[in-house]
């Protein structure tokens, strides 16, 4: 049985609890005014889509503008989009492995039940939030679940150490908890960074949509405790993935338009993981060991 297999079975939570997380919300409340746009992404209701279907797909910049124009019937900008005059915003995840790079092989492997640790942030304003996420497939289900914490907090938490009373973020301790037993059990650490631009869209309706387009993706191999986008060695893999990452969400049906979608640009589905692509390129150029299989 494989490691994360085995980690997954420790997991007391049933499939149908781990379907339950999307359903929990976080609050947040700040006394502060004249907040930066960092901020006020933060200052919502989770609306993560927690229990869904994804697929992936690589394309051009010119199918990707093309793409855009077609969804505007369907979905609106995000609210982080639309704060942003190009309509991007920043995104940073460290994420967590094994010495040996257990969760990444797993990835390049394709099994069919795994999960990644990480960290994500916004910004690398002090006073914002990151969030600390477990990210589950069980077989085409995406399962994600996380928990909102003070940017100050992120070495106690990954040595093990639970949140002081002091948190001012309504958060899941749950979800931390759970993080910190999957973190424990694999002897996971900090591994890399990742950072891109993302161009998301979504609707309101009961069938939650969601589509994001990723774009200046980069990787820097650093085993450091932070989430931050600044700083130095950063490598764009971007020309190395080939284009734009664009990701399809949903929660429910498949929706019929989105079959129209998918004809009519002859979008090719595949699988495509930021972390594992960007550890497999910085291995091949001797940036990280040990050395991952190379696998198509």
């Amino acid at each position: 049985m494989n490691t994360s297999k085995k980690v997954l079975n420790k997991d007391k939570n049933s499939y149908s609890a781990l379907r339950n997380l999307s359903k929990h919300r976080v609050g947040f409340t700040s006394s502060k005014l004249g907040k930066s746009i960092a901020q006020k992404q933060e200052e919502y209701v989770d609306r993560t889509l927690g229990y869904r279907y994804e697929m992936k797909y690589i394309i051009s910049e010119e199918r990707a503008v093309a793409i855009a124009r077609f969804l505007k019937p369907y979905l609106k900008m995000d609210r982080y989009s639309k704060l942003q005059p190009d309509g991007e915003y920043p995104i940073v995840s460290t994420y967590l492995d094994s010495p040996g790079f257990q969760l990444c092989r797993e990835t390049l492997e394709g099994h069919k039940n795994r999960f990644k640790l990480r960290v994500r942030g916004y910004s690398d304003d002090p006073e914002s939030p990151i969030f600390f996420e477990i990210k589950r497939r069980i077989n085409t289900v995406i399962l994600k679940s996380r928990a909102r914490v003070r940017r100050e907090y992120l070495v106690d938490l990954l040595a093990g150490r639970f949140l002081p009373p002091t948190q001012n973020y309504k958060t899941d301790e749950d979800v931390l908890r759970q993080f910190q037993l999957y973190m424990f059990s694999l002897n996971a650490k900090p591994v890399t960074r990742i950072r891109y631009m993302r161009e998301a869209y979504e609707g309101d309706g009961e069938n939650r949509v969601r589509i994001t387009f990723d774009r200046d993706i980069c990787c820097n191999i650093d085993d450091s405790p932070v989430v931050k986008l600044g700083g130095i060695g950063w490598r764009n893999f971007s020309t190395d993935i080939e284009g734009v990452v664009l990701e399809i969400k949903f929660t429910g049906r498949y929706p019929a338009w989105i079959s129209q979608m998918v004809e009519c640009f002859n979008l090719k589905q595949g699988p495509m993981s930021k972390y594992a692509s960007s550890i497999k390129k910085a291995c091949i150029l001797r940036f990280c060991a040990p050395k991952l299989p190379m696998i198509a």
